[in-house]
């Protein structure tokens, strides 16, 4: 591999673990009202399963409830029971029209585990990153044994793999501390 390959693997692999945490922390949790707490649950319609957001408008009208609006009012029972038994932890009122769900504040001890899932979440990207690093650096190293490339350019190859590194291991700090505070805030 060349310089420029090793590199731009890397950096491709580094999004893609930094794009994983960040789709991880949208469905956690915060005591907050958000649309995507509900868009792991999947009704059975029709004889096949199929995600909510394909079957119904989904909506925050206010910070503490969502609201989901079926496209097709026969299946507001069949929504109501997915919800009822997947784990969001969230009870369904079904007007006949709409289902809203009242998400309640957590309390500190929740608010504390969740903080803790987030570190976790946090740390198990930034090893993903240093793994990704130390294939890109063991590709530099074999294509210098091989002698595809010098010693300054395999110098500066590893130099700019740290640079990246230390650029996506900032990217998972910062969107971390984000979900933290945004967690811990009452």
């Amino acid at each position: 591999m060349d310089p420029d390959e090793i590199l731009l693997d890397a950096e491709e692999r580094m999004d893609k673990a930094a794009q994983v945490l960040q789709d991880q922390l949208v469905g956690l949790r915060t005591g907050r009202a958000n649309a995507s707490l509900v868009d792991s649950i999947r009704v059975e319609y029709y004889g096949s399963t199929t995600p909510i957001k394909q079957l119904a408008t989904v909506s925050v009208p206010e910070p503490q409830q969502i609201m989901i609006k079926p496209f097709d009012q026969s299946i507001l029972s069949e929504i109501g029971k997915a919800i009822q038994a997947s784990d969001v932890g969230l009870a369904p009122n079904n007007d006949g029209r709409v289902i809203r769900l009242n998400v309640p504040p957590l309390s500190t001890e929740r608010r504390k585990q969740i903080v803790a899932r987030v570190k976790e979440m946090a740390e198990d990207a930034r090893v993903a990153i240093r793994n990704i690093r130390r294939d890109a650096n063991k590709h530099a190293d074999t294509a210098l044994k091989d002698k595809l490339m010098s010693e300054d350019i395999h110098e500066s190859t590893k130099e700019s793999v740290q640079e990246l590194t230390k650029k996506y291991e900032g990217k998972v700090n910062t969107v971390a501390e984000a979900k933290e505070k945004e967690v811990m805030e009452q």
